[in-house]
């Protein structure tokens, strides 16, 4: 097997050009590749400005001779696995998918089989971005094991690069439903509080005023289902972890099912939180056309619905 190696490119700085920091000049030369990796091979001294190792940061001067070595992909560790896929759009950029309960994204440690990415490996073959890591192949952003919904995967690194630039600005439209304890004073608001780990139990995350990052949910009453429970749709303007589950909680609205944020005794057979990714809309990264996709609800959201009228 032929060994693959690493990709050289060389530039040399124009007067235009002059005074940009050197990760801005170059993620305008390498569309391709994410202005966040270009500052990791450069922290990693795989680009060097005039023969020497420099930050991020530095700036540039005209005539300045930069060479940038990008490493080989690593090959994957993960098998493919033909599976089902719930495919509701795909063109040579992206898929998106129609993620069913209990499907774990992407693989972790002690979980290497079964995830929605051994699927997209069968299906996509090659044809996978490989910005975000060798066990993460076009994943640009996840939903929760027992979230259901639509999912939007790269096939090529200009689309990761084009929906990494769309999240981090907001522009994503993200538009869940779910079914929560307790009835409402307002048949909508907004959740606007920072969420972080959690200093008490690091393995879940909390509205964290002190060390969390800023998290917007605006949401509101789809249908009163009872005294007990409500029928909700939430849109989110940040995608913090657990967001939509940290932020119902913290209004005293927890999501039914969600035995970590909310109450421990669930409906009996019901697997996980009730909530399910509805709508998601953005910028095609090569046709600049705004596109939106919609993933029906599951029976097991339906049938909860009809019981609880």
């Amino acid at each position: 097997m032929e060994e693959k190696k690493e990709q050289k490119y060389y530039y040399t700085v124009t007067e235009e050009q002059e005074g940009q920091r050197i990760d801005q000049f170059l993620a305008g030369e390498l569309k391709e590749q994410s202005r966040s990796y270009i500052q990791k091979l450069i922290k990693e001294g795989r680009v060097l400005l005039n023969e020497r190792k420099v930050k991020a940061s530095c700036r540039l001067n005209a005539d300045d001779q930069i060479l940038m070595c990008i490493p080989p992909l690593k090959e994957l560790e993960v098998l493919p696995e033909p599976m089902e896929l719930d495919i509701i759009y795909e063109d040579e950029d992206v898929i998106l998918i129609n993620k069913p309960k209990d499907m774990v994204v992407h693989p972790c440690p002690g979980r290497y089989s079964g995830t929605l990415v051994n699927g997209l490996l069968a299906h996509c073959k090659d044809h996978l971005s490989g910005i975000n890591g060798v066990l993460r192949p076009g994943i640009v952003h996840r939903i929760d094991k027992d979230t259901t919904g639509v999912l939007v995967v790269c096939k090529t690194d200009l689309a990761h690069k084009s929906l990494a630039e769309q999240l981090k600005e907001h522009s994503i439209t993200r538009r869940y439903e779910a079914i929560v304890y307790h009835n409402f004073s307002e048949e909508s608001g907004t959740v606007d509080a920072p969420i972080g780990r959690s200093p008490v139990d690091r393995k879940k995350m909390a509205v964290e005023y002190k060390n969390g990052k800023r998290a917007v949910t605006h949401y509101r009453v789809l249908n009163h289902l009872n005294h007990r429970f409500n029928h909700i749709e939430c849109r989110l303007e940040t995608g913090r972890t657990h967001q939509i589950r940290v932020h119902m909680a913290s209004i005293q609205h927890p999501l039914l099912g969600d035995q970590i944020y909310g109450p421990k005794n669930g409906p009996a057979g019901l697997e996980g939180q009730c909530l399910h990714a509805r709508v998601l809309g953005f910028v095609h990264p090569r046709t600049g056309e705004y596109m939106e996709f919609e993933a029906p609800l599951p029976e097991y959201f339906q049938k909860l619905l009809e019981k609880l009228q």
